[in-house]
């Protein structure tokens, strides 16, 4: 069996047993989904094993039988494989390499909020969920699985931050507050009221602004990459912000410094071709708008302001924390700050992830946010 895929699948196995064990504890107070501390010192093995030990045996029963279906399952796959043709297709690809589609037709619109044009796509019915990009991205980027398959049940719309691709730079300052501002406007245009929202990176800080806010605009919130900054967050190495601020500022010609950044290196080099995996986009970002983002992401995540750290207990929209485990850009401790902050929050982590976590794994990510957004609907007791 490929190497990747038996990967791929046990990390989705360990995301459903968790599941499997958060959905009994669901009743038990003062539990956060899906991995559970009562404070910010503890390891996350000694969160799993303080989950563990409050689990009955009906939740270790549970398990078993979920490992032995999941291993039968992979076994049955393995010589389904071994017997299939050796031609190479969409479908036999790691779903990391998953081939853009209808993406490519999606039509790009503007709308104007305050001082900028913002340039945004949508797809998909159902209820809407906005995707906040990160710093630099421009929004083809989203990993087209992720869109496809999230679009089959919701309306997925996504659009280009301020100075960035189609938008225009307008003429306000640069910052988090603003970015959040614009976000606000942009759905007050669209008469998007109380939708389920998604921040990666840079667009994690702005989704916290955004609720903190503007409250009766956000209905689930999930934050993927994120910190909450300031005194209370864990900032990026020495080494991290020189690699960072050599690529922004050109300082260098060494893009493996950078990409090692977002993604692990075992993981680089057992996935020498993922970079022709990831969408690309005919957008451009203007190098002044790469320094400018890159200067408030190092502010938020910097230790000279109090951050939104202590504000975050006044979010009672379920939340949904998801975090690469060796992820260096927002160092991967950051998520479990956030979770003693956000009451209720759910934390799921994923090892040998980093950063770029929705690029490594989008199948995993994929199931990860659906999982969450079925079990907190209005379905079921939101």
């Amino acid at each position: 069996m490929n190497l990747y895929k038996f990967s791929s699948e046990l990390f989705l196995a360990l995301v459903v047993i968790t599941v499997l064990v958060s959905s009994i504890l669901i009743s038990i107070p003062e539990i956060n989904l899906l991995y559970s501390t009562s404070s910010f010192g503890q390891s996350l093995q000694q969160s799993q094993n303080e989950l563990q030990s409050s689990s009955n045996k009906q939740v270790q029963q549970t398990i078993a039988d979920t490992i032995d279906r999941i291993s039968n399952s992979i076994s049955n796959s393995s010589k389904i494989e071994s017997n299939a043709s050796q031609t190479q297709n969409a479908t036999s690809l790691p779903t990391f390499q998953h081939k853009v589609s209808i993406l490519d037709n999606i039509v790009s619109q503007k709308v104007r909020v305050g001082d900028i044009d913002i340039a945004y796509k949508q797809i998909g019915q159902g209820e809407p969920i906005l995707l906040i990009s990160g710093s630099g991205n421009v929004m083809d980027v989203w990993p087209a699985y992720f869109l496809e398959e999230l679009s089959k049940d919701h309306k997925v719309i996504f659009f280009d931050n301020r100075g960035v691709g189609n938008t225009t730079s307008g003429t306000m300052p640069f910052s988090i507050e603003q970015f959040a501002s614009d976000t606000a406007g942009f759905m007050s245009a669209l008469k998007l009221q109380e939708i389920d929202v998604l921040g990666f990176s840079m667009g994690s800080f702005v989704a916290q602004k955004l609720a903190l806010a503007y409250p009766e605009k956000v209905n689930r919130l999930i934050l993927s990459g994120a910190s909450c900054g300031g005194q209370e967050g864990i900032p990026q190495s020495p080494q991290i912000v020189k690699a960072l601020s050599d690529f922004v500022n050109n300082q260098t010609e060494d893009v493996n410094s950078f990409l090692e950044v977002t993604f692990p290196i075992n993981w680089i080099k057992e996935n020498p071709d993922f970079l022709d995996a990831i969408p690309k986009s005919s957008e451009i970002v203007l190098s002044s708008t790469l320094k400018k983002q890159f200067d408030i992401n190092e502010n938020w995540l910097s230790k000279n302001w109090t951050g939104v750290c202590d504000q975050l207990q006044r979010l009672t929209k379920p939340t949904l924390i998801i975090t690469g485990m060796e992820d260096k850009a927002v160092p991967a401790n950051n998520s479990l700050v956030l979770m003693d902050k956000i009451p209720g929050s759910w934390l799921v982590q994923i090892r040998d992830a980093g950063h770029g976590l929705m690029y490594q794994f989008p199948e995993t990510f994929t199931r990860i946010i659906e999982t969450f957004l079925s079990t907190t609907g209005k379905n079921n007791g939101e």
